[in-house]
């Protein structure tokens, strides 16, 4: 007869638990010493970001972890929020020079499409770090503006990126439009395992189509094939009900 087996006492579990968090630490990558300080702190917090809320990261911790001083760390950055900005810049730029030139002849939406696709590609290694910020911004909005403005700027490169106007006033409605469409499609790709990403290509699709009615959109988007042909039918029905009541 088998035996049942011994249930774990109270302490036994305590020294479990701080075998894993200790693992998990273990874990972490150190940073890399051949790399540049910025380089190395960025890195730092971006691994600190994937254990725990941006809220609790504190300078003194970001600067242990990048093995630097703070001294050194106030010469590079000014808050945490700077070094976020800083990764979000890094992103920017390597999205960009990955331009697709193959990519200039489709129609904007194709072309935003491919960018953002791009983009979430280079984000794979955030992704804990990008499930915490979500996390952070549904639960304070003061962090959630924050990343909103910086989201924004970010979105300006990608519109670019895609050949589609993100200058002035009307530039800067479309960049907050794709901030927001961007968002819910991080919400899909965090929780996205698959190697092909379906669901995260067809919640950016999703979110591209609902961009498309925005009025933000229509002048870079209305390009795309069948877009003006959706609206017409939609423009008609309206001019028919305004004969059919004056009509009546």
């Amino acid at each position: 007869m088998a035996r049942k087996p011994t249930p774990k006492k109270a302490d036994e579990k305590a020294d479990e638990k701080a075998g894993e968090k200790a693992d998990t630490k273990a874990a972490r990558p150190a940073p890399d010493g051949d790399k540049p300080p910025r380089q190395r702190v960025i890195a730092a917090f971006m691994a600190l970001l994937a254990e725990k809320p941006i809220e609790e990261i504190g300078l003194s911790e970001i600067a242990r972890a990048a093995g630097v001083s703070l001294s050194e760390l106030r010469g590079l950055f000014g808050s945490t929020l700077a070094i976020l900005a800083a990764q979000m810049k890094e992103t920017d730029r390597a999205v960009l020079a990955a331009e697709d030139a193959d990519m200039a002849e489709e129609p904007a939406r194709e072309r935003l499409f491919d960018v953002l696709m791009r983009r979430l590609e280079l984000l794979e290694p955030h992704k804990a770090a990008v499930r915490s910020l979500i996390r952070s911004a549904t639960r304070n909005p003061a962090i959630a503006l924050a990343l909103n403005s910086l989201a924004v700027r970010s979105q300006q490169w990608m519109l670019t990126a895609a050949d589609i106007d993100s200058a002035g006033p009307r530039g800067m409605v479309r960049a907050q439009g794709m901030a927001f469409l961007f968002a819910s499609a991080l919400r899909t790709w965090v929780d996205d395992d698959d190697p092909g990403h379906a669901r995260t290509m067809a919640a950016l699709d999703r979110a591209l189509a609902r961009g498309q009615r925005w009025s933000g959109f229509l002048d870079g988007l209305s390009r795309i094939p069948g877009f003006a042909a959706r609206m017409r039918p939609r423009r008609r029905r309206r001019r028919d009900e305004d004969e059919e009541t004056a009509a009546a």
